[in-house]
């Protein structure tokens, strides 16, 4: 290995366990060499999800939970170490994300990730670059989504328009226009995050695989109709989002306006909701786009991209796997891509997607 070589690490909205890759780097050159998963035990992901509203004890429980979150990164590193030998300059490590408030209550507002990046540091001797939002948020930014510049770098074509989305727990969009023109990207809503408490409540299942409890289901119109008049999804980007909008009492209060609905009903239409605000928002800005790449956990739902694709009939929708990097590996990717950045003192962010003052460099540094 001739190249340096980074991990990232990636725990999203989805909060069903955490992601690895270790890559190395050339230039502006990437491979994946390795990538490792570790599921959340059962304790730790209920705590996740219970932090993400107001509750007893929060800051003690939340510095619990960074803890054990740092362990299960730290498993992570150790399975990809295992796998490939050799010096690992930094790990990057995002954290998972419990509040999301950006421009909010004072201006400025703020974004909150779990993390123990001290402890993960004295766990796995390497160095880690941590906080990666707050400095765009202190900037005036989203600090959300920071995937389009690494998309732009792996996925980005001359002469070509490709759009990519992530379907996590929420989805984000990233469009890399054909010409000269700035990369534009945004959360679009809901991913997964609303289908898998839905499965979880009805079915005692964390997710709904492949998606057939959907596509055992009808979607209801009228239900649909009512999700789409939130008015998250009217707002011009920039703009960003996440379990502190779309949530359980959201389902709820949306559920009161419609009752009766069958419960794989229920599914089918929260599957049609992702699907239709990707395709709303993909048509609205970047109507020129020649394809969408998908990736994240919703790539792996089969009936949420047949919903996808039958919402773009002209536009192929392909996995990004079809462009070098399988759906899984793309965030943490992302992050190992920005912790670089981050030691290169280069910026990571981009202002037209953000909405910050200007681009920043990201992250903080906990050496080894």
């Amino acid at each position: 290995m001739m190249g340096e070589i980074y991990i990232g690490l990636m725990s999203g909205t989805s909060i069903d366990g955490a992601d690895g890759v270790l890559i190395e780097f050339e230039g502006e050159r990437m491979q994946v060499l390795a990538h490792a998963h570790r599921v959340f035990d059962p304790a730790l992901r209920t705590e996740l999800l219970a932090l993400n509203t107001p509750g007893d004890d929060e800051l003690h429980r939340a510095a619990l939970a960074a803890n054990a979150l740092a362990r299960v990164y730290a498993q992570v590193v150790t399975d990809l170490r295992q796998r490939v030998p050799g010096t690992v300059r930094a790990i990057a490590a995002h954290g998972q994300t419990v509040r999301h408030r950006p421009g909010q209550f004072d201006g400025i507002g703020y974004t909150l990730q779990i993390n123990a990046p001290a402890l993960l540091a004295e766990l796995t001797g390497i160095a880690v670059v941590a906080d990666l939002r707050s400095r765009d948020v202190a900037a005036g930014g989203q600090g959300a989504p920071l995937v389009p510049a690494f998309h732009r770098a792996c996925f980005g074509r001359d002469g070509e328009a490709v759009a990519v989305v992530n379907i996590g727990g929420i989805c984000n969009l990233t469009l890399l226009p054909r010409d000269d023109s700035p990369v534009r990207g945004f959360d679009c809503g809901p991913g997964n995050a609303l289908m898998d408490l839905w499965c979880l409540r009805h079915r005692g299942l964390p997710y709904d695989d492949l998606g057939r409890w959907a596509a055992s289901g009808a979607v209801r119109p009228d239900l649909l109709a009512a999700a789409l008049r939130d008015p998250y999804f009217a707002l011009p980007p920039p703009k960003s989002t996440g379990r502190d909008d779309f949530h359980a009492a959201w389902l709820d209060g949306l559920l009161a306006t419609t009752p009766g609905v069958d419960a794989q009903d229920v599914q089918a239409t929260l599957c049609e909701l992702t699907a239709r605000v990707i395709a709303q928002d993909l048509t609205r800005h970047l109507p020129a786009a020649s394809v969408l790449l998908v990736c994240g956990g919703g790539a792996l739902n089969q009936e949420l991209m047949r919903r996808v694709q039958a919402a773009l009939p002209q536009l192929p929708v392909q996995s990004s796997g079809d462009r070098g990097l399988p759906p899984l590996q793309v965030e943490a990717a992302a992050f190992a891509w920005l912790g670089r950045a981050h030691l290169h003192g280069r910026t990571g962010s981009l202002k037209e997607v953000t909405g910050a003052a200007g681009p920043r460099v990201l992250g903080a540094l906990y050496p080894s």
